[in-house]
């Protein structure tokens, strides 16, 4: 009989996992980005705010990685002609450009900045850029749950 071995329950379970970690990778971003914009946390410099957060992100981001991971290979025939599919990847690969632009550009000047109301303008786009594209990650993630 089918549904007897529980098995039934694995893709949802990782599924659910996959989407916490999204929502934290996104939300723990998106406090920083927030703060690079100016709109937030605005007596916290930006220094001290990525360095409590952007280690929960990196872990988020590994959870994310890996549940995402074991959900293409159970489903990889759905998934890779997926344009939808294709689009999350497409954002997650330019909100990685903008990380390492931001990192190896303006980031390095943070010292001279990190409290500064309204940061320079390079490190206000990058947190737009990175508000926008990550969105979009969250945007097409969820598109693909009705296309596949």
């Amino acid at each position: 009989m089918r549904g007897e071995s529980g098995w039934e329950w694995l893709f949802p379970i990782i599924e659910t996992i996959h989407v916490l970690g999204l929502a934290t990778v996104f939300g723990s971003i998106l406090m920083v980005d927030l703060r690079l914009l100016g709109w937030i946390s605005r007596s916290v410099a930006v220094s001290r705010l990525s360095s409590e957060i952007l280690p929960l992100t990196w872990g988020a981001y590994a959870v994310a990685a890996v549940t995402g991971s074991l959900m293409f290979i159970a489903k990889a025939h759905n998934y890779f002609f997926n344009l939808q599919f294709e689009l999350k990847f497409l954002c997650m690969l330019l909100a990685g450009t903008n990380m390492l632009i931001f990192h190896y550009g303006i980031c390095r000047t943070v010292p001279a900045w990190d409290s500064q109301l309204p940061p320079p303008i390079a490190a206000q786009s990058a947190g737009a850029v990175s508000v926008i594209l990550w969105m979009g990650v969250v945007f097409f993630g969820r598109w693909i749950g009705f296309t596949s």
